[in-house]
């Protein structure tokens, strides 16, 4: 009888070191999307050994920002800080069976050595046979085997393995007495029951000594491990924190909707079967394998994100679009009434929520602020601009309250081209040259929302009155 599959258990585990960016986010979801897809559980862990460099308020911005991202976790994350006196048991086990050894040697002296003997960089083993006592300042060394290899096979990677020859002899304890990340994430995942270690290409030369430690602690390793892809900027570099965009917050601020960061993400070393990339999250759980992963370098495309995040927004009904849209736009209710009058043309140009407001700011203030660059090329570089600008007044003026909508409007333009000469060969009207001007006039911009829509809700008035301002600003 074959033995029963252990249900999956992932975990993600942040540290308050860090805010969460998108390459650990992509971690989080790869970790998220297994467990959904395997009907397992998605454990949340708190990496909170680093007394020095921890920031717990970075911690509540990786909590936020994964519930942002809709992966909820199922457990209440413990913190490794509440469980310092585990591993200090685990480090006085591996003590006691001789798996580790002390060591007082600074990095300094580790460094001098090498460079006197041009050996290869990293610790020496100088301590290993030295006999030293534990003590304060001294940290504790595993002794990492002399022979054979460490390996295994890799859900993303295939079969991945070192000779332990090029193993330093790392450090488990520091010599102030605080556990090392490594020992605390090893004894962490077999006390918890991690089944699937999926984590960052990064972390792919710590798991053999991962593997030996637990091994020397008898702890049972986990069934599998997945080592995501780099993720890397257009100059195929790793994304860097301080050279990137990269912060998780930045981007929902910036207007990107989280199901679009989600499923954009997913595609980031993987893909659907099918090829249809921008679909619901339940899709996207059905299909996602790990097997099915690329462990090439992934690009991190900002132009794709943008598409990707303009074809969710045009998924929203009307009125979810304008709730998601209300929190950017600083005008208060009159910018909300005036997103409703266009909502429907506004949802279909924008990439991302920060550019609702601009495309809707013509209709709430006085007077429009003329952008420098759409004057220059609509009004400096456009063809037979005073004649356009008079001959829409005096068309427009025609028109009566009850024929102020799109298509008599749109005719009026049309006609008014004509009387400016705005033509091509046949004598048609050349819209694309003749309707700058007149956007211009009434948004201060070259683009925005259908023109004649917009002069319709803008109102006969207002749309003379801005027009008559141009005028009077032509040179």
């Amino acid at each position: 009888m074959e033995p029963v599959p252990s249900p999956v258990r992932v975990r993600f585990a942040p540290s308050p070191t860090g805010f969460l960016h998108v390459g650990s986010g992509h971690s989080a979801l790869a970790n998220w999307l297994f467990a959904r897809h395997s009907g397992g559980e998605f454990l949340l862990r708190i990496e909170d050994t680093d007394a020095e460099r921890d920031r717990p308020e970075l911690i509540e911005n990786v909590l936020e920002m994964l519930q942002w991202l809709g992966l909820q976790w199922d457990n209440d994350p413990p913190r490794q800080s509440q469980r310092r006196a585990l591993y200090e048991d685990a480090a006085a086990k591996l003590l006691a069976d001789g798996a580790v050894y002390p060591c007082d040697c600074t990095g300094e002296q580790v460094q001098a050595r090498n460079k006197e003997s041009g050996g290869k960089p990293g610790y020496d083993g100088f301590c290993r046979d030295r006999g030293l006592e534990p003590g304060p300042g001294r940290a504790l060394r595993f002794r990492t085997p002399r022979e054979g290899r460490t390996g295994w096979t890799d859900l993303v990677r295939g079969e991945v393995s070192f000779a332990n020859s090029d193993i330093e002899d790392f450090v488990v304890v520091r010599g102030n007495g605080a556990p090392m990340f490594l020992l605390a994430n090893c004894y962490d995942d077999a006390d918890m029951g991690i089944t699937h270690v999926i984590r960052g290409e990064d972390h792919v030369n710590s798991t053999p000594k991962y593997l030996l430690l637990g091994a020397a602690l008898g702890l049972a390793a986990p069934e599998a491990f997945a080592h995501m892809p780099l993720l890397v900027n257009e100059g195929r570099k790793k994304l860097s924190k301080r050279r990137d965009d990269v912060s998780m917050a930045d981007y929902r601020d910036r207007g990107y909707l989280p199901e679009a960061m989600v499923n954009y993400l997913a595609l980031l070393g993987w893909g659907p079967a099918d090829g249809v990339e921008v679909r619901p999250i339940t899709e996207i759980v059905e299909q996602y394998r790990l097997e099915d992963v690329n462990a090439a370098p992934a690009f991190f495309d900002q132009k794709k994100l943008s598409f990707v995040n303009a074809e969710k927004i045009r998924a929203l009904s009307t009125e979810e679009f304008i709730e998601r849209a209300t929190p950017f736009l600083t005008r208060g209710e009159p910018a909300v009434a005036a997103l409703r009058s266009l909502a429907v043309e506004v949802q279909e140009r924008v990439r991302t929520l920060v550019e609702v407001e601009p495309m809707i700011e013509f209709l709430v203030v006085d007077q429009p602020e003329v952008d420098e660059a759409s004057w220059t090329k609509a009004i400096v570089k456009g063809k037979a601009v005073p004649e356009m600008v008079a001959a829409t007044i005096a068309r427009l003026e025609a028109l009566g309250a009850e024929e102020w909508t799109p298509a008599p409007i749109e005719a009026a333009v049309r006609q008014a081209a004509v009387d400016a000469g705005i033509v091509n060969a046949e004598g048609e009207p050349q819209l694309s040259k003749a309707q700058g001007p007149v956007r211009v006039a009434i948004s201060g911009r070259s683009v925005g929302p259908p023109l004649w829509e917009s002069l319709a809700v803008l109102g006969r008035e207002r749309t003379i009155d801005r027009l008559r301002t141009m005028q009077g600003q032509l040179p």
